[in-house]
């Protein structure tokens, strides 16, 4: 066993040096800096108090430098996951409740154990039945479910939580002139300050800029915005290991949230990976170890206070522009997160929760894509299609069921495409021994006594019948000149028995219409799995051949010489 395998860290931690530590210095600050009013601001989302959004900064963090195999990917609390833990969590437990948080504990537990089991068996393919129009849906709705739940907290109204937008606009729309004029103030101003400052260079701590900015204000000028809602104590100290409270009944309730967590989480640390590996030439993601970093991060954080956690879209961004290369990175923004919960959290008291709700939504309304839209317009109607029904249906149904409806269109539409692939007739290139398809290449010549057919795709129980009715519709049209039938099975890269048995009754059918019934570009396996099946017994193996051409001038010429010696070769080669 390769241990670098086991323990990513042992692949850079060994030649570590200080033209490393610079980078990761800063970059670990710069996150850092970033991370705590994120931290806090997400614990809101998440219905808890603001210290676990901290809890949250550490132990996962830890975890993952270790086992992750991105030295760049920033773990931690996110507007997603923490949305979501309060969807599932709010239905069995008031927010903010000691049976609350112990519930959302539990949850990380639960998303942990599943990432880190689905990880040891190598179980990450699963995931992949999420497409990517899918994905950019599913979060731009939930970007926006977030965004429009801070409205309660940057206008100062009491408006309704839910993660089905009909109800929250409904109630923003009914109670929207109730808004805190001070509270709008403050919250609006921090937005365009926000926005300013992306503007300028996205290296500029915003999010610190207008916490810094919004406690000077209610420090000093308190008074005079004394109907503000402000974060008032959070406790100092560190979280004490502690086992999280079972409950079978509970974690039956939370599996479909567990779920949903574990789908989301993976999928958003593998596309930042992804992303941020394509950057450099020094390390490679590798699926199966992200899933036990991220179960390992959820489950040992879980000992230690933190909900759910999984990786930052724009805090590993930020790591890897401030010049982060190592997991050292994220060991120091660890160190400023401990630093905080030991001596700065009462700077926080005087902090607006407006502030909180303009550095979330201008966050999280950056993640609507809306240029990916555009492009799927364009270049695939079907996938831009598959991407809205799992955008609205994430807005209207909810988190939960957005993602399942997802995962459910998405299966549709592989079945749907495997199972009518693309089939075509093919045409002579003229003094040429190429054959192309006749609907993309006029010049080409067509026989009318031979058929030359390319199915694209593999053969299998799914779409039998589609090649069966093809094959025969293109037959019909030869009529009763039609003598050879050459398939030509380059695309077709396997065969289940199902195909096999198609092709052994169509074989026969034209044998019986004197259609002769040729093979080319036949792969290797797939040969193979044609032999095994028997085919023959029905078939001479001459009439295997290595391209089209071969095959129609064997039938014209009856060149048995070179065909002999090529069918001696795949004999041997299959035996």
């Amino acid at each position: 066993m390769n241990i670098k395998k086991v323990l990513p860290i042992l692949e850079w931690l060994p030649n570590y040096n200080t033209s490393l530590f610079k980078g990761d210095l800063v970059a670990g600050i710069t996150v850092g800096i970033i991370l705590i009013p994120q931290g806090i601001a997400y614990a809101l989302i998440a219905g808890l108090p603001p210290i676990y959004g901290l809890y949250c900064a550490l132990v996962p963090q830890i975890m993952y430098a270790i086992f992750g195999s991105s030295r760049q990917v920033a773990i931690g609390p996110v507007a997603m996951d923490s949305l979501i833990v309060a969807t599932g969590v709010s239905t069995l437990a008031l927010a903010g409740s000691e049976s609350y948080i112990a519930i959302a504990i539990l949850l990380a537990l639960m998303v942990g154990t599943i990432q880190f089991i689905l990880g040891i068996f190598s179980l990450g393919f699963i995931v992949n039945f999420l497409s990517k129009p899918v994905i950019t849906g599913f979060t731009s709705a939930v970007a926006l479910i977030i965004g429009l739940n801070q409205f309660r907290n940057l206008f100062g109204v009491d408006f309704v939580q839910s993660d089905q937008i009909q109800y929250v606009l409904e109630d923003i729309w009914l109670q929207i002139t109730d808004y805190n004029n001070h509270t709008t103030k403050i919250g609006l101003i921090s937005v365009v300050v926000i926005i300013i400052f992306r503007r300028i260079n996205k290296k500029i701590p915003n999010a610190l800029i207008v916490v810094i900015l919004g406690i000077l204000i209610m420090k000093y000028f308190g008074n005079s915005f004394n109907d503000v809602a402000i974060v008032k104590d959070i406790p100092s100290g560190l979280p004490k290991f502690a086992l999280p409270t079972f409950d079978l009944d509970q974690i039956r309730e939370l599996l479909p949230i567990a779920l949903t967590l574990v789908m989301v989480g993976y999928l958003e640390t593998i596309s930042i990976g992804k992303s941020l590996e394509a950057k450099q030439d020094e390390y490679r993601i590798r699926p199966n170890q992200e899933l036990i970093a991220l179960g390992l991060s959820n489950i040992v954080g879980s000992l230690f206070k933190a909900y759910p956690s999984t990786s930052s879209f724009s805090r590993s961004a930020i790591n890897q522009e401030s010049g982060g290369r190592t997991g050292m990175a994220a060991l120091i923004s660890v160190i400023m997160v401990i630093l905080t919960l030991l001596f700065l959290t009462p700077l926080f008291y005087h902090l607006p929760k407006t502030v909180l709700a303009a550095i979330i939504i201008v966050a999280v309304f950056g993640l609507i894509n809306f240029k990916e839209a555009s492009f799927l317009w364009k270049a695939n109607k079907l996938d831009f299609w598959l991407m809205l029904a799992t955008f609205i249906s994430t807005l209207i149904f909810g988190i939960e069921y957005g993602i399942i409806v997802g995962v459910g269109l998405s299966l549709i539409v592989l079945i749907f495409r495997t199972s009518r692939p693309y089939v075509t007739e093919l045409g002579k290139v003229p003094d040429s021994n190429f054959y192309r398809n006749k609907n993309r290449f006029e010049e080409v010549i067509i026989e009318n006594d031979i058929l030359v057919f390319r199915f694209d795709a593999q053969l299998f129980y799914a779409n039998s019948s589609y090649f069966r009715e093809k094959l025969d519709d293109l037959a019909d049209k030869k009529g009763d000149d039609l003598r050879l039938i050459v398939l030509d099975a380059e695309s077709i890269n396997r065969v289940d028995s199902t195909g096999v048995e198609i092709l052994k009754e169509r074989i026969k059918f034209y044998k019986k219409k004197k259609v002769k019934f040729y093979f080319a570009g036949v792969k290797g396996p797939v040969r193979d799995d044609l032999f095994r099946s028997g085919i023959l017994q029905i078939i001479d193996i001459n009439h295997f051949f290595m391209r089209v051409n071969q095959a129609v001038k064997f039938y014209k010429t009856g060149d048995r010489k070179h065909q002999e010696k090529y069918a001696k070769y795949i004999h041997q080669a299959y035996k």
